[in-house]
């Protein structure tokens, strides 16, 4: 899919309620799973160690950290839509975060970005907040549902 582009942050109030952006598929590996653990000490058998899920997990296969796929926003929103003369963006959080549903991995993942609405902080930026939906190949149910606020400044 192509990057959606804004031309100024000023833009994406007549937005609010929409969905703006949906990012390309990208797959979960187990090298991705593999860094991901050794980087937070995560190292839970179901994610790591295939042999073990393979007999144990209900899953029948290793799957992605709940962070992992979390982690993955930036990248995927990066990818999915740029709004231009922003200097700099800085994660802000989230409202709310649940993770629905595992993903085994090789699963393709994707993101669905909607915008829920945005208001002028009192540190000079634009805080937007976002209603994301994870989706993951292969399931009607998505990984992940998420508001996450994201502040810009120009």
């Amino acid at each position: 899919m192509s990057q959606i582009r804004f031309d100024t942050i000023q833009q994406l109030p007549s937005l609010i309620g929409k969905e703006i952006a949906v990012s390309d598929w990208t797959v979960i590996t187990q090298e991705r799973i593999d860094l991901f653990a050794g980087a937070t000490g995560d190292r839970q058998w179901i994610h790591v160690d295939a042999v073990r899920a393979a007999q144990e997990s209900p899953f029948k296969t290793t799957i992605a950290h709940g962070f992992l796929i979390l982690s993955l926003l930036v990248q995927l929103l990066s990818e999915s839509l740029k709004i231009a003369n922003v200097r700099m963006a800085v994660n802000y959080g989230l409202n709310k975060l649940r993770f629905t549903e595992a993903v085994p991995v090789g699963t393709r993942v994707r993101a669905r970005f909607e915008l829920h609405g945005l208001e002028n902080a009192s540190d000079g930026g634009v805080q937007v907040s976002w209603n994301v939906t994870m989706e993951h190949e292969g399931s009607v149910k998505p990984c992940l549902v998420a508001e996450w606020l994201i502040r810009y400044y120009t």
